[in-house]
């Protein structure tokens, strides 16, 4: 595990990321294709940036734009999901981004939100960046054993 010392205004992007994935639970889509696609998207590609403007429009906005761009992509809800584990979602997705450098479209390649949310239970008290690097190594084993 490398030391990563975040500037402020990085974690209140990551904290802005949490409160954003928590919003997902009081629409009317499948928070998995919610989360796909703004990983996937112009969005998280956005949010990627060195400095882009999307990312001080607030979660509210976000999700709008989100849900306006991506209405093609979108599923109707089948199953409620915590705020909780929605904002250890968002905020630790961020946070990898940081940490490693990868893109939305890398990280969720590597853990997207099935696995995220399946190993929430573990891993939201660890450290963050604990996490991450027990995640990426859950991806390595996958690819090694079905040699993708």
């Amino acid at each position: 595990m490398k030391v990563i010392d975040l500037h402020a205004f990085e974690l209140q992007l990551c904290d802005i990321q949490g409160r954003f994935f928590e919003l997902f639970a009081d629409t009317k889509y499948d928070t998995e294709s919610l989360v796909k696609a703004f990983m996937n998207g112009e969005l998280g590609k956005n949010i990627d940036s060195k400095y882009n403007r999307m990312q001080w429009m607030g979660e509210e906005y976000l999700l709008e734009e989100l849900t306006d761009t991506c209405k093609d992509k979108l599923k109707e809800k089948r199953e409620d999901i915590s705020k909780e584990v929605l904002y250890w979602i968002g905020y630790t997705y961020r946070y990898w981004h940081y940490y490693t450098g990868e893109t939305s479209r890398q990280i969720y390649k590597q853990a997207p939100f099935k696995t995220m949310r399946t190993n929430y239970l573990m891993f939201h008290t660890m450290d963050v960046t604990m996490a991450i690097d027990n995640l990426k190594e859950i991806f390595e084993q996958k690819k090694k054993r079905f040699n993708f």
